[in-house]
């Protein structure tokens, strides 16, 4: 039986042998159109997470992108990418260009499953998208203002589109049980042997508070949780252009894109040492970026309330649960202690969700 890098143990992770990823990707495309001929292939990876990114130049000069992952489920990872095939055809102006679009074959989404007795890895075609503005380190308030606008308009396209989407067989429950049975395992004994109990603590409260908010009555949304500003460009009016990099989608309440746009717009800005501390939910930078959504698509108290939780689904899904397989060995071990020092911590004595209530009139 061939192992994905969440069955593998914290050793065979460390001893795990060189591998050619780029010949992996080459026989992708091979499988895919064995008519064009390859001129390179250069490896682009952001080199945060363990997912790989290549540009494949062809010997007359255009190129297309391919991203490689061994990272989560392979069935989920086709799901989740014919979802955003989908999104990416039915979604309405001005968002029709906006993401980056994966290549077909004959009327289906093309993805190569690569195995052997050591991997099980998976790689998809990206066409090129246009890039304009990066979004600047630190926004000024007007810029805060029309992110929000945008983010906004966005979330009611996809809204509109969601009644076309494939099924999407992922939940937030789903994923808390599914850290709740790694804790039970030999290779979860070992890796989070000093935090098991407060594994379950949170993951209690997490299941607890989204029962009482009525979490599965929300509308479930496209979500790309991660908005950094290097997974999106806008134009120089500060409306959203492009956007790419797909590793966290997933269909669940629109609230679980919140945390990151509250560090896109934080005093503190963009940094390369980066770390994931609960505080830019409730800086007035981010009231003022609420408030300019809320304009546009309102929100609701019981969605207000939830931010919380989804903060804390974050932390607990990919940061605990996924931290090893998706971010490098430091990151992942930073982010980890970190998660149970601070974060974890300080969900209860930092967030208040009644002062969001207020400034939003809710």
């Amino acid at each position: 039986m061939v192992k994905t890098f969440n069955d593998v143990t914290g050793r065979e992770l460390l001893n795990m042998p060189f591998i050619d990823f780029t010949a992996i990707v080459k026989e992708a495309w091979i499988a895919y159109d064995n008519t064009r001929e390859i001129a390179r292939i250069v490896d682009i990876s952001a080199m945060v997470s363990t997912n790989h990114v290549y540009r494949i130049t062809f010997v007359d000069g255009n190129f297309i992108i391919a991203k490689l992952s061994y990272f989560g489920e392979f069935e989920h990872f086709v799901e989740d990418h014919s979802i955003i095939d989908t999104l990416s055809n039915n979604l309405p102006a001005p968002f029709e260009n906006f993401l980056a679009r994966s290549l077909v074959k004959g009327n289906q989404l093309f993805v190569y499953r690569y195995q052997n007795k050591i991997l099980d890895a998976w790689v998809v075609f990206y066409r090129p998208i246009a890039i304009k503005k990066r979004l600047p380190k630190r926004l000024e308030e007007g810029q805060i203002i029309k992110l929000g606008e945008q983010i906004a308009l966005f979330h009611k396209a996809c809204h509109y589109t969601r009644n076309t989407l494939p099924p999407s067989s992922k939940t937030l429950k789903t994923d808390i049980d599914h850290l709740l049975r790694i804790i039970q395992t030999d290779y979860g004994q070992f890796e989070h042997r000093l935090h098991t109990d407060e594994i379950k603590k949170q993951s209690d409260l997490f299941l607890e508070n989204c029962e009482k908010l009525k979490e599965s009555e929300f509308e479930r949304l496209p979500v790309f949780i991660d908005w950094n500003i290097g997974n999106f460009s806008v134009t120089s009016s500060f409306k959203l252009f492009s956007r790419w990099d797909y590793d966290w989608f997933r269909m669940a309440s629109r609230m679980l894109d919140f945390y990151f746009l509250s560090r896109v717009v934080s005093d503190v800005g963009d940094r390369t040492v980066f770390s994931y501390y609960i505080t830019p939910l409730m800086e007035e930078r981010f009231l003022l970026f609420l408030k300019s959504y809320h304009s546009v698509y309102p929100l609701t108290e019981p969605e207000i309330r939830f931010l919380k939780e989804a903060y804390r689904f974050f932390i607990l899904n990919y940061v605990v649960k996924d931290g090893r397989f998706f971010f490098h060995e430091l990151f992942a071990t930073k982010l980890q202690k970190e998660a149970f020092e601070i974060y974890l911590p300080s969900i209860e004595k930092q967030f208040n969700p009644d002062i969001i209530l207020k400034a939003l009139n809710l």
